[in-house]
């Protein structure tokens, strides 16, 4: 194992390597070219959004793997900044690097010189030179927190301080996308999808699927043609690239293949797995994999679809496993309630009182989320320039204060409460005194596969 000093660096094996900051620190990371640009927010992974292309976060760990890095991305820098922000990093033990190849052997250990007044520390990068990847230690200080940091990247950081006008809040992050596993949201179509046509079923994919969610106590799922047809067309998508992903070199989403073939969903999942050659030897590999597992045996789930393409530059066989429930009125209401319920629990804890639906706020969070995914951004401010309070007075609103949460990526209410709580600006919504009614907002599609938003009135 080596040991680095500021500027040290270190050739990289091949496949995923992971490094670790232990100790009171939010790990983040930002995906970039050689300018040092972001090619969009997101490139940027953290707390609330915890994935990439090729880069996942999970606590206080963050895995890289450079050859499922989104096209053009050549660096990846690690960035360490207080879990309670405000803090300076002086005050804190200094924050040690552990690296480790995929195998879980260590490979380096970096502890910078101790920081003093900074807030944020550039730690080290992960960086290509030709056709190799290498770890290079930085050490590099930031006294203007991960705002400032995330700007000067290229990140569009929302101003949590809004325009003249109503008392405002607002509070977001980039967008974040997951590589593989499940991900709930709710179809941008106001009309549940057309009834499941049946499908033909490659080497007995239902029997086997179905079996094994009996076993689980699972009610069974039918193959819908539309789900189908969007794995067929992303297999084929990743087999002429020759790497998996969630988004293939042609820019498109799993997910954005999903609704663009006609199923808008309420809950989503997918499995993208190369190597087995038959339908049975695939199953086996989902039932052996904890996360598969968990999605093949989920009894939210009513459809699903599969499709293998053997082909591309590295001659393997690419699956895409889709699972999936429909869009309808009612579930989109049961999730608006589920995320309201949540919040509201939040709410009692801390002593306060909690917030009522609103119908003009739920309109307005609505037509937010399905926009992010119809124009493909993830901001508060619209292409157009509206903000929150903009949309929440377009939609008939009259109230005085507003506020807004966004996220994307989340898989369940559950998991989009807890993040907006573990994160300080949404959590100062969820618990501000002065709010009284909400409005939820849900859409399923674009790049990250669901999009959330919380629009908040006083």
């Amino acid at each position: 194992m080596s040991e680095l000093v500021p500027g040290g660096n270190l050739p990289l094996p091949g496949g995923a390597v992971t490094v670790r900051v232990p100790g009171p620190f939010d790990v983040s990371a930002l995906v970039t070219d050689d300018g040092g640009k972001v090619r969009d927010d997101g490139d940027f992974v953290f707390y609330n959004q915890p994935a990439a292309p090729g880069a996942t976060l999970r606590g206080d760990a963050l895995t890289v793997d450079p050859a499922r890095l989104r096209t053009g991305a050549t660096r990846v820098t690690v960035v360490v900044s207080p879990a309670e922000p405000g803090t300076p990093l002086g005050r804190l033990p200094s924050p040690t690097l552990h690296v480790t190849d995929a195998a879980g052997r260590p490979l380096a250990r970096f502890t910078p010189p101790r920081p003093r007044q900074e807030t944020v520390l550039l730690l080290a990068e992960l960086y290509r030179r030709g056709d190799r990847w290498k770890l290079r230690a930085l050490g590099q200080g930031y006294a203007d927190g991960l705002a400032g940091l995330a700007r000067d990247f290229g990140v569009d950081v929302v101003d949590d301080t809004p325009a003249p006008g109503p008392d405002s809040a607002a509070a977001g992050a980039p967008g974040a996308r997951r590589l593989t596993g499940s991900a709930a949201g709710v179809g941008p179509s106001p009309a549940p999808p057309a009834a499941a046509q049946s499908a033909p079923d490659p080497d007995g994919f239902t029997a086997l699927v179905n079996s094994a969610r009996a076993d689980a106590g699972s009610p069974p799922v039918s193959l819908d043609p539309r789900l189908m047809s969007a794995a067929r067309a992303h297999s084929a998508a990743m087999a002429a690239s020759g790497r998996l992903g969630v988004e293939s070199r042609d820019g498109v989403s799993v997910y954005q293949r999903v609704v663009g073939a006609g199923y808008a969903y309420l809950t989503v999942g997918e499995h993208l797995v190369s190597g087995p050659r038959a339908t049975a030897e695939f199953i086996a590999y989902c039932l052996r994999t904890d996360g598969a597992r968990r999605a093949l045996h989920d009894p939210a789930f009513t459809h699903a679809g599969v499709a293998h393409v053997h082909d591309g530059p590295t001659g393997d066989t690419y699956w895409t496993a889709l699972w999936a429930r429909p869009f309808t009125p009612d579930g989109l209401a049961g999730v608006a309630a589920a995320v309201t319920d949540l919040t509201n629990r939040e709410r009692a804890r801390a002593g306060l009182p909690p917030l009522a639906a609103d119908p003009l706020l739920t309109v307005a969070a609505q037509a937010h989320s399905a926009d992010m995914v119809a124009r493909a951004f993830y901001s508060h401010t619209a292409p157009g320039g509206s903000r929150p309070w903009d949309r929440a007075a377009a939609a008939g609103s009259t109230r005085r204060s507003i506020g807004e949460n966004i996220a994307c990526g989340q898989r369940s209410p559950a998991e989009v409460v807890e993040g907006w709580m573990n994160s300080p600006g949404h959590r100062a919504n969820i618990l501000k005194p002065g709010f009284t009614h909400l409005g939820v907002g849900f859409a399923g599609g674009g790049r990250a596969g669901t999009y959330w938003t919380q629009l908040f009135g006083g």
